[in-house]
């Protein structure tokens, strides 16, 4: 068995907030440099332009489509030289695009939103995932059929940013989170749902409730409550940038997003190729093939939902950004209402899109 992996906590981000504030109006705008090799988009002999790309986590199938732009070429027929770094759990998104180490990051929506009422001039150029992967799954054994069922319970879940779903998914159903369930601090495996240390636990959909699935134990053999379904899903994955980066490369910041969308696209259409292409970028020992492809599997039903055209993928759907928005309101993550109209930079998205096909 091998660790669940989560993203870095949003606390870390607050921990560097005041420092980044301080020094982010003196900062000059993220200078894109050109790279080393002479190749350019196909039939130009321009070099290519060195764009640095940091994602959340460490490699996995959560970013296939940025290893898939890479891997077929997308991001060099744009002009681009395209360099993925890794995350981890010491890894603060946010910090390394408003610091420059990276020009675009994957970041949560509800970090964004964080980050910005910080102060951090921080922008959304595509929406990724459009659904919530959260899940809040329980034994049968344990006798909840129902969310009511959950009163006096340990339930556990993420801290830092990670647990606000849960608390409204809580109030949605009537039980005061601060009252009724005894809230759990969940680990980076699921050791304390094996182990019954808890009656309920969160799980992302790609990830978690897969490891829960790998283990032996037997989807008849659970409950499971949808976070999305109860109208309280927070949006996740989102690509960032710097707003002033963004007001200085317009152009590079279309063709990142292209690149990146129709890298998606591929990654989901294309779904045992782009793992092998994952595969070629985790590292030894950390996962399996077959976790990959079903992390895939889920991942693109979140990216480009039943319904979703090639030319929604990375769409902003108003209403579930000012859901998240009121979420993040509600529980004091942020302390004023967000500005969604300068959060989004729509401009970008649409301009990038115009070249999707279907």
């Amino acid at each position: 068995m091998y660790k669940t992996l989560k993203p870095g906590f949003l606390v870390l981000v607050l921990l560097v907030v005041a420092m980044l504030g301080a020094c982010s109006a003196k900062s000059e705008p993220s200078v894109t440099p050109a790279a080393a090799s002479s190749e350019g988009a196909e039939g130009s002999d321009q070099p290519l332009i060195k764009v640095k790309i940091q994602l959340k986590w460490v490699p996995q199938a959560q970013f296939a489509g940025i290893y898939a732009a890479k891997e077929k070429g997308f991001f060099a027929d744009e002009g681009i030289d395209a360099e993925i770094i890794p995350g981890g759990p010491d890894i603060v998104i946010e910090q390394q695009v408003v610091n420059g180490a990276a020009d675009v990051g994957i970041t949560g929506v509800d970090s964004l939103l964080v980050s910005r009422d910080n102060g951090l001039p921080l922008v959304s150029l595509a929406q990724i995932s459009q659904k919530s992967s959260y899940r809040l799954i329980a034994k049968k054994s344990v006798g909840i059929t129902d969310p009511a069922q959950m009163k006096g319970k340990k339930v556990s879940t993420w801290f830092g940013s990670q647990q606000f779903q849960v608390l409204a998914f809580m109030e949605k159903n009537g039980l005061d989170p601060k009252k009724d369930i005894e809230l759990v601090k969940q680990g980076f495996t699921m050791d304390q749902f094996f182990n019954d240390q808890v009656d309920v636990a969160t799980a992302t959909i790609y990830n978690e409730y897969h490891v829960v699935l790998e283990s032996g134990t037997k989807e008849s053999d659970l409950d499971v409550f949808n976070i999305e379904d109860a109208g309280v899903g927070m949006l996740e994955d989102t690509l960032i940038a710097k707003k002033d980066w963004v007001d200085s490369n317009k152009e590079l910041a279309v063709k990142v997003t292209r690149a990146v969308l129709k890298g998606w696209n591929y990654a989901i259409d294309n779904q045992s190729e782009t793992v092998d292409i994952v595969m070629k970028n985790v590292t030894d020992g950390s996962t399996t093939r077959e976790h990959q492809v079903t992390m895939l599997e889920e991942i693109a039903k979140l990216i480009r939902p039943e319904g979703f055209t090639d030319k929604q993928v990375g769409s902003f759907v108003d209403e579930s950004f000012t859901r998240t928005a009121d979420i993040a309101l509600k529980y004091g993550l942020i302390k004023k209402a967000a500005n969604l109209d300068e959060a989004l930079e729509k401009s970008v998205y649409e301009e990038a899109v115009k070249d999707v096909t279907k």
